[in-house]
């Protein structure tokens, strides 16, 4: 799974800038993808500013991937050139269209496909619609759990096969067996 969804439906945000580094105008940027090395082969991306509900297009003159403080991309974007450009940048969303998505192989999905999905019970009950998607466990273990607005509130229901039957992401729709005491527990 990767990427976090974008306000925009045609656009999955890849990395978020976070601070100027150093004095020639690159950002350090938190990584919000599960394939941080494709950022360093990427030649344009947009800039999107939440806040003013506007995108950029804007060349890439070079990223690379910066293991200090937990791993981050470092954006040397195309006309900035100081500490003062950089600043400007920090706090928007670094985007590619869902068109440059990589595949990934089958029963993994993005989250940005996910969210917004209609959930049903086998039998044809509906349960609610997917609002988000979380992780639990670290590395390799992540287990993710897909937080469903339900009409009894919020459902948290484990993204395992045996629960998630059916993922069909074009269709907008997942079928569940939900366990016996499942809606209970949330």
């Amino acid at each position: 799974m990767t990427t976090q969804q974008s306000p925009r439906a045609d656009r999955a945000t890849v990395a978020r800038i976070l601070r100027p580094h150093g004095r020639r105008g690159e950002v350090a940027a938190e990584i919000l993808t599960d394939f941080p090395e494709r950022l360093t082969r990427l030649k344009s991306v947009e800039l999107w500013n939440e806040k003013t509900a506007t995108a950029k297009r804007i060349a890439i003159r070079k990223c690379w991937l910066s293991h200090s403080r937990g791993g981050q991309a470092i954006f040397h974007f195309e006309n900035s050139g100081s500490i003062s450009d950089a600043e400007k940048l920090v706090g928007l969303e670094v985007q590619i269209s869902l068109a440059e998505r990589l595949p990934l192989p089958n029963a993994t999905y993005y989250v940005t496909d996910l969210i917004g999905c209609e959930v049903c019970e086998k039998n044809g009950t509906a349960v609610g619609l997917v609002r988000d998607v979380q992780f639990t466990g670290e590395g390799a273990a992540k287990n993710p759990i897909l937080v469903v607005d339900s009409a009894r509130g919020e459902l948290l229901i484990p993204l395992a096969q045996e629960i998630c039957e059916s993922v069909d992401v074009k269709a907008h729709r997942i079928e569940v067996v939900l366990p016996e005491g499942l809606r209970d527990l949330n």
